[in-house]
C-alpha cells in the first residue's frame, strides 16, 4: 500500500513554530518571524556552520510536523520517557501542521520562501545528549526532513504551507 502522503500531489498546512539555536547544543529559541535565504535561517547554527553533523549530512533548514511530534509523544510514553517533548526539544527549525507525515520529495512554499525537500532527517545520539533522555527512540522515522531554500523570504508563525510533488522528467514518468 502506498502511504497517503505519496498518493497526494499537493497538501496544505500551517507554520506553527520557528526554532533556531546559535550553535550545537545551545538552547532552541522560538521566533515569530525570521528571514531565510539560500544559506538557511538568519541566526541559526546550520546557516553559520556551527551545528552538530557530519559534512555529508548537513541541512540548511530542518522541518517536522505536529503530527510526527504527537506520534513521538505516544512512543515516549510507551518507552517511559517524558510524556511530551518540551517545546523545541526536537531540535528542528520549522514545525508545521496539516501535512500528516513530512513529505519525502517535492517542494514546499512557506510564506514568502520556497524550499526543495532533500531527504529525511533521522535523529542521532547527539539529540539524546542535548535533551538528557532517549528522544531519538521516540522520534524514530518521524523525525522530520532537510530542506534547501530555493527562494529567499520572510517566514512568520501562521504562514500557509503548500507542498507540491515535483514531476520528474524521464522514461515512464508523468
Amino acid at each position: 500500500m502506498i502511504p497517503f502522503f505519496r498518493r497526494r500531489r499537493t497538501a496544505t498546512g500551517k507554520l506553527e513554530a520557528i526554532w533556531i539555536a546559535e550553535h550545537a547544543g545551545a538552547p532552541m529559541t522560538a521566533c515569530e518571524r525570521i528571514e531565510v535565504d539560500p544559506t538557511g535561517l538568519q541566526g541559526d547554527r546550520y546557516r553559520h556552520g556551527r551545528g552538530h553533523w557530519h559534512t555529508v549530512e548537513a541541512c540548511r533548514v530542518t522541518l517536522i510536523g505536529t503530527e510526527e511530534l504527537e506520534r513521538a509523544g505516544r512512543r515516549a510514553r510507551r518507552l517511559r520517557q517524558p510524556a511530551e517533548p518540551a517545546p523545541g526539544e526536537h531540535r528542528r527549525n520549522l514545525v508545521v501542521s496539516g501535512l500528516g507525515r513530512s513529505p519525502r520529495e517535492g517542494e514546499l512554499r512557506i510564506g514568502e520562501a520556497r524550499f526543495v525537500i532533500e531527504r529525511p532527517r533521522p535523529p542521532c545520539g547527539w539529540l539524546n545528549q542535548v535533551v538528557g533522555y532517549n528522544l531519538a527512540a521516540a522520534l524514530r522515522h518521524d523525525s522530520g526532513i532537510c530542506l534547501r531554500p530555493l527562494e529567499s523570504g520572510i517566514l512568520q508563525v501562521g504562514d500557509p504551507v503548500e507542498w507540491h510533488a515535483v514531476a520528474r522528467d524521464g522514461p515512464g514518468e508523468p
